[in-house]
C-alpha cells in the first residue's frame, strides 16, 4: 500500500478531545494509538474503506 501525506485543519478542541480519547483507547487497547491513528479509523470506518494493510 502506498500512503500519501495530507494536510487539514481541525479546531485545537478537537485536537484535544481526540488525544485524550486516544490516551483511553491505548489503554484498553494495550498499545500506543494517536490522534491521528483514530482520525484513519473513524475515517475508514464511516466510508467503509478497504485497506491493504
Amino acid at each position: 500500500m502506498k500512503n500519501v501525506q495530507i494536510n487539514i485543519s481541525i479546531p485545537e478542541t478537537w485536537k484535544s478531545e481526540l488525544e485524550n480519547l486516544a490516551r483511553v483507547y491505548s489503554v484498553e487497547e494495550e498499545t500506543t494509538l494517536t490522534y491521528l491513528d483514530l482520525i484513519r479509523r473513524a475515517i475508514k470506518e464511516k466510508y467503509e474503506l478497504d485497506s491493504d494493510e
